[in-house]
């Protein structure tokens, strides 16, 4: 048998007979890395380690502690196929559907005519452990397509075999793990005993390839990690973002809710989540006015024929709601702003003395979202998207892209936001069939976004393929108190809209040229980061955004007319107060404002009374002393007004 070749991550290259493992080569440099490794890149190529190596190649081998983040891709989706072989050992009328790891764990699908409990999900733990335990092999099995074929009809795995048909090769890999037999692409971990760290954290309904009209399947969620100690953080993490959950919060301060009777994934706002979209709004709409925006209000619906020139009606069809005959045509919700705000610029001939030429709408949008996938705030139907879109020459284009990034790092720091990640997506040169334009227009506009970030001395991070198909997008993701991504922020450049819709301007030389656009949204929509921002604070919003910022408690009947007049000064000074003098003792209404997360309480007595003044709490510190009550007001209505994030 003839000698491969075989390069190590080093440059160092030996020979070893063709046709050995990988597990194998790991043996000959030393018993702790054949004991540690999970994988092996064959040239790239992730690998189990059972694979033979039948050509000279490059190398590297993943362990727990190596710096790539497959191996814990690899781990989890290993740790998904433990947990489908514990539910046929306890559960064998269980017919499984699709486990994939995913950012934060792994699940697996099931179809099963009785729902898991909790109580199965802590019996399915201890099957897993003894799975773990006895250390089963991970074993690559591939079989004709046929043949496979016929085994899993056997076995009564439907679902199997239908995602065989539609996509196995004419040879195809499936890996068993004790009696569970899965059609996969793999690889795997060698054996059970080399997941040390796992918990099973739901069980949930979902529908078979997310169709509402399949089988009702049940996904149990369950994470993954290299050792107890970062399953132990991540358990704790999950914890306080259970104690921050949006949903929870959202019902507990009366801020928002969503109505059966008006359907999911609409949000209604109540009176107090009102103002902070009040704040919010206004805030953003003084800033735009200040940068040379202009504001504009646009319908909900049109004719659909604006979104087939658009190009929406062939790129965006399956997140559109059904079109509504009317009279004269069909009308389509609209699910973006920008053809309305394109009509706008169109309405009239343009100079490029007129440019750039900024447009800005809270315009609310309609996108059809599947039933399983829509959560809270953060995935709606309907929302409201504080949307812009920029009509420029291309000679200033680079500087709209720099101050859109300059616009958002301010809004996003307002709000008390200062840890970040962006993102630059560009084109794959390989689907060109996806995007509009040609090669020099992407290569043109990629690098207008990436010189406004440099210039910048933004770090950021190039997605290959991610850009939307009429041009490239930068995303800038916040970091929020858990040190969660959230993508809020997205510049986007196009050239495609323009020439759709034949947009012109009249130049220094007296012809016409095509502008190009800058879609712009900074946070995203407001729905979504008010989710955002409730999780983020845990409800205890900063002083400008609290919906009631201060509470003045009378201690006793005789001291409602002070209190009622401290009230009435605090409105006059444009502060959010209430009066609470209902006939409950002061220490329970004080817990009631706290669990409201009012920043001020104001308790007020004899002495408060006579000395014009008010005993103050704050809701992080407690007490803080007394103040006479023109210097409180003084003092709040200047956090207020400088928007502080603390105090």
């Amino acid at each position: 048998m003839p000698n491969i070749q075989i390069t190590f991550p080093d440059g160092s290259v030996r020979e070893f007979p063709q046709g050995i493992t990988a597990l194998e080569v790991a043996r000959s440099i030393g018993p702790r890395l054949a004991s540690e490794a999970l994988v092996a890149k064959l040239d790239g190529e992730l690998v189990d380690l059972s694979r033979p190596i039948e050509t000279s190649t490059s190398i590297q081998f993943i362990t727990p502690t190596s710096p790539f983040p497959e191996g814990l891709q690899v781990y989890r989706h290993s740790s998904a196929h433990l947990l489908a072989a514990a539910v046929l050992e306890l559960f064998p009328d269980a017919r499984p559907g699709v486990g994939p790891p995913t950012e934060t764990g792994f699940y697996y699908d099931f179809y099963r005519e009785r729902p898991f409990t909790e109580e199965d999900l802590a019996r399915l733990e201890e099957k897993m452990r003894e799975l773990v335990k006895a250390d089963l092999p991970f074993e690559r099995v591939d079989y004709a397509k046929e043949e496979g074929l016929k085994l899993f009809e056997e076995k009564g795995e439907f679902l199997k075999c239908e995602l065989i048909r539609e996509k196995a090769e004419p040879v195809f890999s499936a890996y068993k793990t004790g009696k569970f037999l899965d059609f996969c692409r793999g690889p795997h971990v060698p054996s059970t005993g080399h997941i040390k760290a796992f918990k099973l954290l739901s069980v949930a309904g979902a529908h078979w390839k997310g169709d509402e009209r399949s089988h009702p399947m049940q996904r149990i969620y369950g994470t993954a990690f290299f050792t107890q100690k970062e399953l132990d953080a991540f358990l704790a993490q999950l914890e306080e973002a259970k104690r921050r959950d949006h949903r929870r919060l959202g019902k507990e301060l009366d801020l928002f809710s969503i109505q059966d009777e008006a359907g999911p994934g609409l949000i209604f706002w109540h009176p107090k989540g009102g103002i902070i979209r009040k704040e919010i709004e206004d805030f953003l709409r003084d800033e735009l006015l200040r940068q040379g925006y202009q504001l504009v209000y646009t319908p909900h619906v049109a004719r659909v024929d604006l979104w087939k020139t658009s190009g929406h009606t062939n790129f965006y069809r399956q997140n559109m709601f059904t079109a509504m005959r009317l009279e004269d045509a069909e009308y389509q919700l609209k699910p973006m702003n920008c053809p309305f705000h394109i009509l706008i610029y169109k309405d009239q001939r343009r100079s490029y003395r007129e440019l750039p030429l900024r447009l800005a709408e809270f315009g609310t949008v309609y996108r059809y979202e599947r039933s399983g996938v829509m959560h809270g705030l953060l995935r709606v139907r309907g929302f409201t998207q504080d949307d812009a879109h920029i009509f420029a020459t291309p000679e200033t284009i680079e500087a709209e892209v720099g101050a859109c990034i300059d616009l958002a790092m301010l809004v996003l720091r307002t709000f008390g936001f200062d840890k970040f990640e962006v993102e630059l997506s560009t084109w794959d040169p390989e689907r060109r069939d996806q995007y509009f334009g040609e090669p020099e227009q992407w290569q043109a506009a990629e690098a207008s976004l990436e010189s406004a970030l440099k210039t910048r001395r933004i770090p950021y991070r190039r997605i290959p393929g991610e850009a939307a198909f009429y041009g490239p997008k930068i995303d800038i993701k916040l970091l929020d108190a858990l040190n969660r991504p959230w993508q809020l922020t997205t510049v986007q450049f196009d050239s495609w809209l323009p020439a759709r819709f034949e947009l012109e301007y009249v130049g220094a030389d007296g012809q016409t040229h095509r502008p190009i656009m800058v879609h712009r949204a900074l946070l995203g929509s407001l729905e979504r980061f008010f989710g955002v921002l409730i999780e983020h604070y845990a409800g205890a919003f900063p002083l400008w955004l609290a919906p009631v910022q201060t509470v003045v408690l009378p201690i006793s009947e005789k001291h409602h007319s002070y209190a009622q007049d401290v009230t009435e000064q605090l409105k006059k000074a444009r502060i959010r107060a209430q009066l609470d003098h209902r006939n409950e003792k002061l220490n329970a209404r004080i817990r009631d404002a706290q669990l409201q997360k009012v920043p001020f309480m104001l308790v007020v007595g004899d002495r408060e009374s006579a000395a014009r003044g008010v005993a103050v709490r704050r809701r992080d510190t407690g007490d803080a002393g007394f103040q006479l009550i023109g210097d409180f007001i003084r003092q709040v209505r200047e956090l207020i007004d400088k928007r502080a994030v603390k105090w």
